[in-house]
Order: C-alpha cells, then sequence, then structure tokens
C-alpha cells in the first residue's frame, strides 16, 4: 500500500522534484501541497487529512513554523518539527541554545539600536559582519571593513518597515570566507562539503553558487552535529559552521536546506537517503 507524504512548500524546486522522483522506490508518494491553500485549524487535520507525514520545504520560516504547529495538533508527523523550525528562524534564539548547551557558536551582539550598534562595534571592533535575525541565503548581510562607513550602512537597517526586519546580530569577521555545510538526515551526516567565496563576493553561501569540495570524516564535526541534533531534535537539517583557529563554530542551522550545492561537490545521493529515512518513520 502506498503511503502519502505532503510535501509542503511554496515552490517546487529541484530538490522537490528529486524527493518526489525518488518516493515510489520507497513504496512513498510524494505531494507538492502549496502552502499558501492549506486554511489549517480543522483538529482533523483539514487539507491535510489523509496524509501520513508532512515535509515542511517552505523556504519562508513563518509560513512553516505556523504549519508545522497546526499540523502537529493534528496528529500528524512533522519533519521538521514545530520547535526546531521555530528555533532555527531567530538566530539569536538558535544561538542562545546552543550557547547554553555548550555547542561553539561565534561571538555576537544582538542589534535591535544605533545604540546598540555603536556598542556592539565598540566591544567587537572591526571588521565584523552585520545580519538579519530573520532571513537566510546570505541576504542582507553584511561585512563592515571600517568604522567610516559603519553608521552609512546601519542608515539602511533603520529605514527598513518593520521591528523585526531591523532586528540584527553583529559578529567578528572569520576571515577565509570558508564554511561547511554539513546536511543531516535523521541523526547522521549524510554529505558535508566546504564552500568558498567565488569572485568579489565574500560571503561563502551554496545559495549564491560559490565553489565547493567535499570533504571527508571529521570527528569534530561530527561531535557538534550530534550535540546540535540532540538540542533540536532528530530531522533534516543544513549544519553551517565556521573554521576558526580553536575549532569549528556553528553559524546556522537550517529547517528545510537546499542540498543541490552539497550533493553535487560530495555525490551523495540525498534523496534516497531522505526516502529511506522517511520509509523509517512511516514503519
Amino acid at each position: 500500500m502506498t503511503r502519502t507524504i505532503a510535501l509542503v512548500a511554496d515552490r517546487v524546486g529541484w530538490e522537490e522534484q528529486q524527493l518526489i522522483r525518488t518516493a515510489p522506490e520507497f513504496g512513498l508518494r510524494i505531494d507538492w501541497v502549496n502552502d499558501e491553500s492549506l486554511c489549517l485549524g480543522d483538529p482533523d487535520g483539514g487539507s491535510l487529512h489523509g496524509y501520513r507525514a508532512v515535509l515542511l520545504r517552505s523556504r519562508s520560516y513563518t509560513r512553516g513554523g505556523l504549519v508545522a504547529t497546526l499540523a502537529e495538533a493534528s496528529g500528524l508527523p512533522v519533519l521538521n518539527s514545530a520547535r526546531a523550525i521555530n528555533v532555527c528562524e531567530n538566530k539569536a534564539v538558535l544561538r542562545a541554545l546552543l550557547q547554553a548547551a555548550g555547542i561553539p557558536v561565534p561571538d555576537f551582539r544582538l542589534v535591535l539600536s544605533r545604540k546598540d550598534f555603536g556598542r556592539a562595534l565598540e566591544e567587537l571592533g572591526v571588521p565584523v559582519v552585520l545580519k538579519p535575525i530573520f532571513g537566510g541565503m546570505g541576504k542582507r548581510v553584511t561585512l563592515i571593513r571600517d568604522t567610516d562607513t559603519a553608521d552609512s550602512v546601519y542608515d539602511y537597517v533603520e529605514d527598513l518597515g518593520h521591528a523585526f526586519e531591523q532586528a540584527c546580530l553583529v559578529e567578528p569577521y572569520l576571515a577565509g570566507g570558508t564554511s561547511v555545510r554539513c546536511f543531516v538526515v535523521g541523526r547522521e551526516v549524510v554529505a558535508a562539503a566546504e564552500f568558498g567565496s567565488a569572485g568579489t563576493d565574500w560571503r561563502s553561501n551554496a545559495a549564491l553558487g560559490n565553489r565547493s569540495s567535499a570533504i571527508g570524516y571529521d570527528p569534530e564535526v561530527v561531535k557538534i552535529v550530534d550535540a546540535v541534533v540532540a538540542e533540536l531534535g532528530t530531522g533534516i537539517y543544513g549544519i553551517d559552521l565556521f573554521r576558526t583557529d580553536d575549532g569549528f563554530v556553528v553559524n546556522e542551522v537550517n529547517h528545510a536546506p537546499a542540498f543541490r550545492g552539497v550533493a553535487s561537490a560530495t555525490g551523495a545521493d540525498i534523496p534516497l537517503t531522505i526516502g529511506a529515512y522517511l520509509q523509517e518513520l512511516l514503519v
């Protein structure tokens, strides 16, 4: 009997196509369900009634967290959990949770005003990175190399219309321009690749199409990933690490990670691994 899973997303990209294509190999069917068409609230699941599980791939953390909360309330298994999504969507909350668990993260300051910004610059010095609390794919992440331009950069933050858009982190710039993306399914690192900045763009982000290369088994990476998963719960994550002189630190955790870049760099069959994990989940 084919078990049907709702893949909730705002669009069907390359990753979603691969997941849908691979599902029949595991006796599954994956249907795309537009996250704008659910109208959830019915305690019996409403438009998700009849599905065995929900796989959330919404790029919007807000939509993903809301859908996950209501789908769980109707009794459906959800990947990833509402709690995990809500933690991942807020960089300050994520950093605080990981810090409290003894998991290394970059030094940072929460900036909610120009006064905060000035104090952060005094405490951390330049160069620093200014990044929004809410957001991903490297958007609105700014490298501030000197104090002369800092106030001009912050002018743009003040011009944003909503308080949640203005909320930022400031952290030291970790020179070197490389980050490690660990793709996690369940508890396991199924692929890991190092992404380096390319051309004139200093950001190392897979979504920006920067250069990448596979990395082998590293016990330090595995230890950190295990600790992150212990805090968030098992699921499907993209965990981004920075290399430092003192070891790896956790930069971000993505709740609906793209995997084309890391799959291309490592040769890992990530859709197959996710399919097997979903099959096991539904036994």
